[in-house]
């Protein structure tokens, strides 16, 4: 058995309908796992679904096991592991702000822009970033900002589809 921990993230076509997302968070926190991002938005207007975008990390038989147990519920169309089973792509947006003298924001201007950083807002004392990346590519964006004045951070969560030309 793997008792490898990995970061998976699973895509979740659910009815649009009041409390279903509170019953998706009530899987997870009644059986202890954890959330590390989220997102859920109406996908489909006619067909009245959203869609439930979560990372989660844990062992490939904790995977598993949240996949049944996501798939059990009723208001639960489909449920799509975008790690393992149908590669995928994820992207998330984030600000960052970095505040600080003049010649470290000048620095953190130099390095939003070879991170394809959007200046958003400036002030005479602090930047405020927009970047959209990989998960990885934002952390490793607020990795180079944090001796350069970085002050906080705001993170929409990840938004995943998968390649190919079938729908979920």
């Amino acid at each position: 058995m793997e008792t490898r921990i990995q970061r998976h993230t699973l895509s979740v076509l659910v009815d649009n309908e009041p409390g279903v997302l509170a019953r998706v968070i009530g899987l997870f926190s009644g059986r202890g796992y954890n959330i590390e991002s989220l997102t859920v938005a109406e996908t489909d207007r006619t067909a009245h679904t959203s869609r439930i975008t979560l990372v989660t990390s844990g062992t490939p038989q904790v995977i598993d096991q949240i996949q049944a147990q996501l798939g059990r519920l009723i208001p639960v169309h489909r449920v799509i592991d975008i790690t393992m089973e149908t590669p995928g792509i994820e992207r998330e947006m984030a600000l960052v702000k970095v505040a600080g003298t003049s010649e470290m924001r000048s620095e953190a201007l130099r390095h939003a822009q070879s991170f394809g950083a959007e200046l958003i807002d400036t002030s005479d004392t602090s930047y405020i970033f927009e970047v959209a990346d990989a998960p990885g590519k934002i952390d490793a964006f607020i990795d180079l900002m944090l001796p350069l004045g970085f002050v906080e951070v705001s993170r929409t969560g990840v938004a995943a589809i998968t390649r190919g030309a079938e729908a979920m």
